[in-house]
């Protein structure tokens, strides 16, 4: 028989083969519950705007989560197995650390369905966090839990949302400033529209690229090279839009008019103003709960916000249909890439400790990641339209245009997270971008708060609720130890 630290492999994987297949059922659940609630941070917002179909989005969902998985998941899967707790005061339990795989399963997806059975869209990572506290507090009290990358995690928690609503919100000022607010918008839209490209694409490839993923040899390329790369990808990208996209969208959006047609144009109170330049004045009245700030500083920041009653013309924004197309791909491929590690690092311990791995110092295997993303893949299909309506359409009103802005500064931070291996939540990246630029865009009352208050209430409680569902379940296992 083979000998491993003292522990017959033999009659260890035999006595904790029905815990394997427990925990694979629930690593299903768990994806399953993930698809149905947190995939719609990539897509919904598309689907709000319109910009594609449900089933459009659930397809391309599919494709960019399972990339994203495959070519950048791996750090933040190695962050959630083995820095939330020290393994190794299980070295001599092995046992009780895969009955303790299972329980963190059975927490996450039970906490799950029942926040996707009441419409709340909750975080899965800190469900994970929770659930691996809940049965290690069970086990060994407070002994090997790393606080530190606790306390990092919760503070991840608040940061992202701010980030991810900077990068969003002034993303959306410069495209108002630069694109929106013109008297032409349209003709400066399709101006800027390669440069838009440019900048998506470079700055997307550069993330994919550096310190990428092993299976494609990525992290293998040095800095210089993953930024000359990118450079060259934005480039022949923006060329492209330049010399056939731009032509086939100016045909298709600037119509010749007829001599005895003139189209018809909706305009803002900045449109009416008369003189030359690209672009309008804006009004000199202030609204009336503004009339009383008449300083100079007030002033200058009235004029960087947007015009809250101008009528954005539709064909400008058909422009950012095909962008916020993109930027959500880059959101699949985002959450693919920070959240897939959260269905399927219980389940990578799971197998490494079967398999006599008791340091988990393996990688983790390929079918492990595809079999996450599949779950993933399913609860999409079957229950993700209930929450992708709520992000799409219930909190804030989302256009092309903001939908773009909101989707790339989600995806970037996620992206960004990832790569330093912390598992942030995308749940409040694709949250903060929501409530920054509609608050922006409309106003206080362009965002519903009492649909955010629900959000932020579920950030509050996922993490003990799912803890405490994970210990009662580690309770009951210990009976078979």
């Amino acid at each position: 028989m083979l000998q491993l630290d003292g522990i017959d492999l033999g009659a260890f994987q035999s006595s904790t083969l029905w815990a394997l297949i427990v925990g694979i059922i629930l690593a299903f659940v768990l994806g399953f519950g993930m698809g149905a609630n947190d995939v719609s941070n990539a897509f919904g917002t598309s689907v709000g705007s319109k910009a594609v179909t449900i089933v459009q989005a659930y397809i391309l969902a599919s494709i960019f989560e399972t990339l994203g998985a495959v070519l950048v998941g791996y750090s933040v899967t190695d962050t959630m197995r083995k820095s939330v707790v020290d393994v190794s005061i299980y070295n001599d339990t092995p046992k009780e650390l895969l009955y303790g795989q299972v329980a963190t399963l059975g927490g996450c997806a039970c906490w799950l369905i029942i926040a996707t059975v009441f419409s709340l869209p909750v975080s899965t990572t800190h469900a994970l966090v929770g659930a691996t506290l809940g049965f290690t507090l069970v086990c060994k009290g407070f002994e090997g839990v790393i606080w530190s990358k606790i306390i990092q995690i919760v503070i991840s928690w608040f940061v992202s949302p701010l980030l991810s609503g900077s990068i969003s919100s002034v993303l959306y000022l410069i495209t108002d400033h630069l694109v929106l607010r013109r008297k032409n918008p349209l003709e400066m839209g399709l101006l800027l529209l390669p440069a838009f490209y440019f900048v998506c694409l470079a700055l997307n490839c550069f993330m994919i690229l550096y310190d990428g993923s092993p299976l494609l040899h990525f992290n293998d390329l040095s800095w210089w090279v993953c930024i000359l790369i990118s450079l060259a990808i934005g480039i022949v990208g923006a060329l492209i839009v330049q010399f056939i996209v731009k032509p086939r969208m100016r045909i298709r959006l600037c119509p010749a008019p007829t001599a005895d047609s003139v189209p018809e144009i909706k305009k803002s109170a900045w449109d009416d103003a008369e003189g030359g330049g690209a672009k309008a004045p804006r009004p000199t009245v202030i609204p009336e709960d503004d009339a009383d700030k008449t300083n100079g500083c007030s002033r200058i920041i009235w004029r960087i916000l947007p015009d809250r009653s101008r009528v954005e013309d539709e064909n400008t924004l058909k422009l950012f249909i095909t962008l916020q197309l993109f930027t959500a791909c880059y959101a699949g491929f985002a959450h693919g890439a920070n959240d897939v590690s959260n269905a399927i690092a219980p389940l990578t311990a799971l197998v490494a400790l079967y398999s006599g791995d008791f340091q988990q110092e393996g990688g983790t295997p390929i079918y492990v990641l595809l079999f996450g993303v599949f779950a993933i893949c399913v609860g999409l299909w079957v229950l993700g339209h209930k929450v992708i309506k709520t992000v799409g359409t219930h909190m804030s009103a989302v256009t092309p245009a903001s939908g773009f802005c909101i989707e790339f500064g989600a995806a970037m931070t996620g992206l960004i997270a990832s790569k330093v291996g912390l598992p942030i939540s995308t749940t409040h990246c694709l949250v903060g971008s929501v409530v920054a630029v509609g608050s922006i865009k409309s106003g206080v009352n362009g965002v519903k708060w009492s649909i955010f208050r629900n959000v932020a209430l579920s950030w509050v409680v996922t993490l003990p609720g799912a803890g405490l569902i994970s210990a009662g379940f580690m309770a009951i296992l210990k009976l078979f130890l």
